[in-house]
């Protein structure tokens, strides 16, 4: 019995010492940073301005008929591959036959009429000149003489009048014969027919306009994306600027081209304004049809081997760090500082991130844990992808551990005010600290 009581009270003893060198070992560890770090890195950047657009052919010609009537034959169908003069429907022509042939016997009878009154002419001059004769030898009363004369004249009037009925029985029969000749639709190019609005047996009406028949891409192998560019972002594009984009037909292609035009004017929806700018693309390959959205990126600036850093450091700050009057002034100022593709630069928003490219210098603050505590440095930043900001000087080199924000333990201890890094950040400035 005194032997067990014994080896109880050492276990017991034993249990107290081993919970208490635990404890004291805890005591001695080393705190746990609250705050998430990601090392400062080189790399290369790209921004670029993002938009959407419509595939379409440099040159696509509406086909369509000037008179009205009934498709009678069609020769060429989707898709068909079709020459300049090349027939490509044909409507009933019976009624322009007919309307032919009616103003040709038209044309005869004015030829004929034309012809009577020419035989008038010379009779009529005959007589004038025998009776001027007769009236010299005072054969004849001067009232035969004027009657011959007014006869004469009367004969050239006729003349003219059935040569102007003539001509216009020839413009009537040029016209009927044009309208015949319009009953054979052709092609005005060389190219491919995208589309056919018509069947055979269905009626066009030509009166007030010439309805589309047939839609022609002049050349498929060479192609234009109309895109539309944002008002805020029509600055960063240009002629000749290096284009890439996708499609939803070929996801893992990435097309190239360049910007042909920009088109000055605006293009208004719902208040918003948005400008064309037209890139040529080579489609030798054919992938690419008529009436795809492509997903178009314009190449604004690269750099490569440069120092890099989440946007998501850019936007963070702690809430146990205090900023001097004149640091918040110059953050204010750093701020108003021009940007490239503030507002809708497909990859170079990224939130309160976004750098500036083109004009002038922007300064922000970022944290980086130094010594274990998080310590506020000024950086001089480039140009922005959306996700990571380039940074063109300041005090911070590669691996440095910059901070991004705030450990999960952290927040659950209290910490409140710490901006969430996965979130937008909330507006900064004098007004936010006052």
């Amino acid at each position: 019995m005194r032997r067990n009581k014994v080896i109880l009270i050492v276990v017991v003893l034993l249990s107290i010492g081993g919970a208490g060198f635990a404890y004291w070992r805890m005591g001695e560890s080393p705190k746990v940073s609250p705050y998430i770090t990601v090392p400062v890195t080189r790399s290369n950047i790209t921004q670029v301005v993002s938009s959407t657009g419509t595939l379409q052919a440099v040159v696509t010609v509406q086909v369509g008929s000037q008179v009205s009537g009934t498709i009678e034959k069609l020769f060429a169908d989707f898709n068909t591959k079709v020459k300049a003069g090349q027939v490509v429907a044909q409507l009933n022509s019976d009624k322009f036959k007919a309307a032919v042939d009616q103003t040709w016997a038209n044309l005869v009878a004015a030829q004929s009429n034309m012809a009577k009154a020419k035989v008038n002419v010379a009779d009529a001059l005959r007589t004038l000149e025998r009776n001027k004769e007769l009236r010299k030898r005072e054969l004849m009363a001067q009232s035969e003489l004027d009657a011959a004369q007014t006869a004469y004249d009367a004969a050239l009037a006729q003349l003219e009048v059935n040569r102007a009925q003539t001509a216009q029985a020839q413009a009537a029969l040029n016209q009927n014969k044009v309208d015949l000749d319009n009953t054979v639709i052709r092609s005005p190019v060389d190219g491919i027919v995208i589309a056919r609005n018509i069947d055979v047996g269905q009626t066009v009406a030509a009166s007030l306009q010439a309805p589309t028949l047939f839609t022609i891409a002049n050349d498929l192998a060479k192609m234009e994306v109309h895109t539309n560019v944002d008002e805020a972002d029509i600055g960063n594009v240009s002629v000749g600027q290096e284009v890439t984009f996708t499609v939803d037909a070929h996801p893992t292609r990435r097309f190239r081209g360049k910007v042909h035009q920009i088109r000055n004017q605006p293009i208004v929806v719902q208040n918003v304004v948005t400008y064309d700018a037209v890139v040529r693309i080579d489609n030798k390959e054919l992938l690419l049809k008529p009436g795809m959205t492509a997903n178009v990126e314009f190449l604004v600036s690269r750099q490569e081997d440069v120092l890099v850093i989440p946007n998501m450091a850019i936007r963070f700050k702690p809430p146990d760090i205090k900023m001097d009057p004149q640091a918040l002034l110059r953050q204010e100022r750093s701020r108003a500082a021009p940007r490239v593709g503030a507002r809708r630069s497909g990859r170079s928003g990224g939130g309160g991130g976004g750098g500036g490219g083109g004009g002038g210098v922007r300064r922000v603050r970022v944290y980086m844990m130094r010594d274990s505590q998080a310590q506020a440095v000024e950086v001089e930043v480039g140009i922005t992808d959306g996700s990571r900001t380039e940074i063109r000087g300041g005090e911070i080199k590669e691996n440095d551990a910059i901070i991004i924000g705030m450990t999960g333990s952290a927040r659950s201890e209290g910490q409140s005010g710490v901006a969430n890094p996965f979130q937008p950040a909330r507006p900064s400035g004098l007004g936010a600290f006052r």
